[in-house]
């Protein structure tokens, strides 16, 4: 399945529909959009990190979630109402401060349901940090 979106058209919407991802300045980027993988990049900040110099656990659950979104948005278009439904995530590992990288990968992209796999490492490490899925709701199309 070929991407339908390119790199900087999704991150052109995300920055008009989802503004607040950058209320801290541009700390994710998508580096890359193939069939049916996304690649995003996560700088944590700080404000980020948890006692013990290591990126917390809610801010990895964003970047799962929201490069699952950018995996499905490149495949079907903008469309700001697809919905996560579900979001697993298994911490395997304390990343060390640094930037993150999430890759998404769909395992079904259906008319209503999209699955997605996502493995999160530091930049550079084979050991990831953190797997998730998430289960997307796409919305039916409208004509």
């Amino acid at each position: 399945m070929q991407p339908v979106m390119s790199v900087a058209e999704v991150e052109a919407f995300l920055a008009r529909e989802f503004p607040q991802i950058h209320l801290d300045g541009p700390v994710y980027r998508v580096e890359s959009l193939e069939p049916g993988v996304a690649v995003m990049r996560f700088t944590a900040s700080e404000r980020h990190l948890r006692p013990g110099g290591t990126v917390s656990g809610p801010a990895m659950m964003a970047l799962a979630d929201l490069a699952a979104y950018v995996v499905i948005l490149g495949h079907i278009g903008p469309v700001a109402l697809a919905v996560t439904t579900n979001l697993n995530i298994n911490f395997l590992r304390k990343p060390a401060p640094g930037d993150l990288i999430a890759t998404c990968r769909l395992m079904k992209l259906g008319k209503r349901l999209a699955v997605i796999d996502c493995a999160i490492a530091g930049e550079g490490e084979a050991e990831l940090a953190a797997h998730a899925t998430a289960t997307y709701s796409v919305p039916p199309e409208r004509g």
